[in-house]
Parts: structure tokens; C-alpha cells; sequence
């Protein structure tokens, strides 16, 4: 846990007594997050402070109609100040009502939060703490895995290696809540390019996890068929466009999780209209084999924590079960509109912007198939092997995936040749009902990527699951 935050608590809690004076309710989020990342490539090497290290807090105060927030990152020295915040808050707070007033913004009305007494705490332990191993370790086994590309490949002109470390604490207090946790994640990236002649490909191999710097070591294991693979695609051809029965990787089928079913049930959506999954609550959505998951507690990645950014601990929701859409993922707020139970989704940015319903470990449960039963099923189709990225109609469900690749396979049997790239597109319900198998594999999520949304808000999410079969229109 941060010792800066541990240090500001007992005057953070002046601050809500203060407060509490005036006002029935009052939360302050306080937030440390540090990180570093490091990055070799062949023709530099670069060490900085991760994009996402942040240092505040944010107030938030039933107003008596709803809900005001106040962030800040300046700490008076003497803590006997503490009034000096509240009595800027309150100036503040008449501010923006008489704002809002004069420009007849409408406004909705929110009832006082009522929380239940709560003082717990959470930290996740890694194997190797940042603190344990100096940066010019790490630097030098990022070199040893540029310079063992290179040895492996003729044809590189160029190998990309990176590694982010990102230490979390957050405290959350409120009348009745005092809760902490501290946690580390890391990311990965090995980036391989090659050239033959007037044809130029890349690959990645990403990695990530709630782990320090023993993450390095899944890169140096993967190292090999990042470079193999990087070269394979200098071979690969074009894909036909037209519907074919296709197979999902962990990789790709967690990109058909985020992007078709995971904003589409991100409930402030709900409140403001923009999401088509409203009509289908209680009702078949995909095929019975089709079940998935999301929640900070349901699966291990870099999206897990203990509470969101709201105090709510967090969960595992079932979104799908057997086929029938059954929730939907919500912040405190938009739980409170629609009267409903507070999934634990409420994430910021940063302490600077508001909480949105977001996702955290969103994916498909496992089945009970084999992927070489699900192979031997297709007489002519693919292997969707890796997200690129992805886009989403929450409104209309409509949805477009490009994948970086994908293996042909025909009459049962992968037949080495690639095609690259592929974008997948298409109707949520339609792809989703489509799925005939599901393998029973060990579900495997990805966490290397963020998420937007809003005005370009990004947070941390992990997406996965496990191989699904299905039918899906490819370009």
C-alpha cells in the first residue's frame, strides 16, 4: 500500500467529518497508482513512467437532488486545514448548481446512498516485486530476447520488446467504509517484423497478468513462435469474403465477448437508451451453449481488484447463462436509476473523470468439446487465431472484428495455409446463436489492451475464454 495514501488518510477522514456537517452523504476515492515501462527495439531503448501513474482524490457529496464531484491533487501540509477543502468544495458545489440552473440543464434526481458498515482490505502479492530487481536488469533481458530474434531470423528488420510494471493503491472512505487494496500488473508486448523482398509483416505475442517481473519470463518462452509466426505470414493470402463455419480462439472469442456483449451491457447504456440488449433481458440470445461471465472477482487478470472506483466490492456477474441474457454490468448510478443491484463495474479513468459502467474480465465459459473435435467438424472454413481490434453498435448490435490472421482448414484438417488479415462482421444474435461447439479447455484471458469509451476514456480490462465454433460473415 502506498505510504503517500497511508499518510493522507487521517485527513482525508477530517475531511468527510467536515463535510458531514453540511451534506447526508460524503466519499473520497483517494488513488497512487506508479508504474514504469521500458521499451528496446533495434534502434533504441527507451525507459519512462507508465501512461498510467496517477496521484488524487475525488470527493463525491449528495448535493440534496443528486450527486456533485470535486477532484483534487494538492494536500495542505498542516492537517487542521482540512475545512479550507470542505469550504472550497462548497463554493464549488454552489457554482455548478447555479450553472446548471441557468442553463436549464436537466437534472436527475438520485437518492442518498446508504452503505453498510465496512472496513476491509486487499493486497495481491506478486513474485517478484518492481523494488527487487533494478531497471537495468530488465533492460538487459529485453535486449537478450531483441538480440535472440534477431539470431533466429534472416529476415527481421526490426523486433520490438516491451514490458510495463504498474503498482495500484487505492483507499476508499466514506461515513462508514474504510477500504484499501494494493495490487501490481504488468504487460508484455514482443513485436517481430519481417521483410522479404518488397513484403513487409508483423506479429505480436502479448502477455500480462497480476504479476511483477516474472511476466518476463513468459516472453522469453514465447519468443520463438512470435518470430516463426511473424515469417509464416509473409505467405499468407487473401480470405474470399463470405460466410463461413469459423473457429474462435481464447484470443478471438474475448474480442466477440468485449465487443458484441460487453458494451452492449454496460447499464448507464441502458439508462440513456443506446443498448438493443434492454428488449432481450430474460429472453434467448445465443445458443444454449453459450454462457459468459463478467466481474473484477471473476477470473485473475489485469482488471481484478477489490472494489471499484465507487466502494463497491467487486463480483462475477453472469451475463449469459445457457443462452438467456440474464444481467447487465452497472456503476452505483445507473443502478440506482434502474433499481437495481450495483455490479461492482464503476471504473474512472482517473481520479480526474466520472465513473462509468465499465468492463473488467469479460469472457465465455468453457464447454464440454475438443478443438480437434471441432476441426474435424468443418469442411471448409477457419481458425480465427488473433484480435487486432474491434468496433461496436450497442444500439443496433451490429459488430466488426479484425483479425490478424486466420488457418484455413478443410476437410477436417488445418491445411497450414494462412490469411491475413480478416475482418469479421455481423448481427450479436445472429453469431452468437450460430455457436455449435464450445471446447472445455482451460479458459485463457488477455489483458495487454484498454478499453474506451465516452470521451476516449481508457481503463484496464482483460477479455477471453475459450475456443468456440461458429458461423460468421468474413472479409
Amino acid at each position: 500500500m502506498s505510504n503517500f495514501l497511508l499518510q493522507q488518510k487521517p485527513y482525508l477522514q477530517k475531511i468527510i467529518q467536515e463535510l458531514l456537517t453540511d451534506f447526508p452523504y460524503v466519499s473520497i476515492l483517494a488513488t497512487d497508482v506508479t508504474g514504469t515501462i521500458y521499451e528496446t527495439q533495434l534502434t533504441e531503448t527507451k525507459v519512462a513512467d507508465s501512461g498510467w501513474t496517477e496521484r488524487g482524490f475525488v470527493v463525491r457529496i449528495h448535493n440534496g437532488f443528486n450527486y456533485s464531484e470535486f477532484s483534487f491533487n494538492q494536500i495542505p501540509e498542516n492537517p487542521d486545514q482540512a475545512g479550507k477543502i470542505g469550504e472550497d468544495i462548497r463554493l464549488g458545489l454552489k457554482k455548478s448548481l447555479e450553472d446548471l440552473k441557468n442553463k436549464a440543464i436537466p437534472k436527475n434526481k438520485y437518492p442518498i446512498i446508504e452503505e453498510k458498515a465496512e472496513n476491509l482490505s486487499w493486497q495481491a502479492d506478486v513474485a517478484i516485486a518492481p523494488e527487487e530487481t533494478e531497471p537495468k536488469q530488465i533492460i538487459a533481458r529485453l535486449m537478450d530476447l531483441k538480440t535472440r530474434a534477431q539470431q533466429q531470423s534472416a529476415l527481421l528488420i526490426d523486433m520490438q520488446v516491451i514490458f510495463e510494471q504498474v503498482q495500484v493503491s487505492k483507499i476508499f472512505l466514506s461515513a462508514k467504509k474504510d477500504l484499501a487494496q494494493a495490487y501490481i500488473w504488468s504487460q508484455g508486448y514482443l513485436i517481430p517484423i519481417v521483410r522479404r523482398e518488397d513484403n513487409t509483416k508483423y506479429t505480436y505475442q502479448s502477455f500480462s497478468g497480476l504479476k511483477g517481473v516474472e511476466l518476463i519470463r513468459d516472453m522469453e518462452a514465447g519468443l520463438n513462435a512470435a518470430v516463426t509466426e511473424a515469417e509464416s505470414l509473409l505467405d499468407a493470402g487473401r480470405v474470399e469474403p463470405g460466410e463461413y463455419d469459423v473457429i474462435c480462439s481464447p484470443s478471438v472469442a474475448g474480442l466477440i465477448a468485449h465487443e458484441a456483449f460487453g458494451h452492449g451491457v454496460e447499464m448507464d447504456m441502458f439508462v440513456k437508451k443506446r443498448a438493443k440488449a434492454t428488449e432481450y433481458l430474460g429472453k434467448p440470445i445465443a445458443s444454449e451453449l453459450v454462457s459468459m461471465h463478467d466481474g473484477a472477482r471473476a477470473a485473475q487478470q489485469v482488471s481484478s481488484y477489490f472494489f471499484d472506483d465507487e466502494g463497491t466490492l467487486g463480483k462475477d456477474t453472469l451475463i449469459i447463462d445457457k443462452g438467456i441474457l440474464k444481467n447487465g454490468i452497472s456503476d452505483l448510478l445507473s443502478a440506482f436509476q434502474l433499481q437495481t443491484t450495483p455490479t461492482g463495474n464503476g471504473k474512472r479513468e482517473s481520479y480526474e473523470r466520472k465513473a462509468y459502467s465499465r468492463m473488467t474480465n469479460t469472457f465465455f465459459a468453457k464447454g464440454r468439446d475438443t478443438i480437434a473435435d471441432m476441426i474435424a467438424s468443418i469442411s471448409f472454413g477457419y481458425l480465427l487465431e488473433k484480435f487486432a481490434s474491434g468496433m461496436e453498435d450497442p444500439r443496433n448490435w451490429g459488430i466488426q472484428c479484425m483479425i490478424h490472421y486466420a488457418r484455413e482448414i478443410k476437410e477436417g484438417r488445418l491445411t497450414g495455409k494462412l490469411v491475413s488479415p480478416v475482418i469479421l462482421t455481423g448481427y450479436v444474435p445472429d453469431l452468437l446463436k450460430s455457436v455449435s461447439m464450445v471446447s472445455g479447455d482451460e479458459i485463457r484471458l488477455s489483458g495487454s489492451g484498454a478499453c474506451g469509451k465516452g470521451y476516449k476514456e481508457r481503463v484496464k480490462v482483460s477479455a477471453g475464454g475459450p475456443y468456440i465454433k461458429t458461423k460468421a460473415r468474413l472479409g
